[in-house]
């Protein structure tokens, strides 16, 4: 009897251990679209420590690296038509990945779904580079 409690304490604590992946490793870890979408790329990316997203950045960039949120004349049309515009809602999803850690259920916002659907592509593809400690670029369709 004690024989088979070992073993079945054992291998609980190999299969807990074994599957420790969900633990994220302390560093920085981007992810980003594979592809450009209407002339920008959007990327997301965190700084953990202690299995803990503590700052994160949502952007996206056109092919000569220029930042979607720095483009005053792009926010202005954005916000003229929608009311949101990416220095808004990039902020939004950013608190929403801090708040909610690797249990996020982002809320989209109006005028910035598309982006918002990227950003859930782009989060738990960011984690999982976080919980192997890979810190090269993930790419994502």
């Amino acid at each position: 009897m004690k024989r088979k409690t070992i073993a079945v304490l054992l291998l609980s604590g190999i299969l807990l251990t074994g599957c420790g992946g969900s633990k994220m490793k302390d560093g920085y870890y981007t992810a980003e679209m594979a592809d450009f979408s209407h002339g920008w790329k959007e990327y997301v990316c965190i700084q953990v420590k202690d299995d803990t997203i503590v700052s994160a950045e949502f952007n996206a960039k056109d092919a000569s690296g220029f930042i979607k949120a720095w483009d005053n004349e792009y926010m202005r049309n954005m916000s003229t038509q929608t009311g949101n515009y990416p220095n808004q809602y990039t902020r939004e999803y950013v608190r929403q990945l801090i708040e909610g850690q690797k249990d996020i259920n982002v809320d989209l916002m109006t005028g910035a779904t598309h982006s918002g659907d990227n950003f859930k592509k782009l989060v738990p593809a960011v984690i999982e580079q976080a919980q192997k400690g890979d810190s090269t670029i993930v790419q994502v369709k």
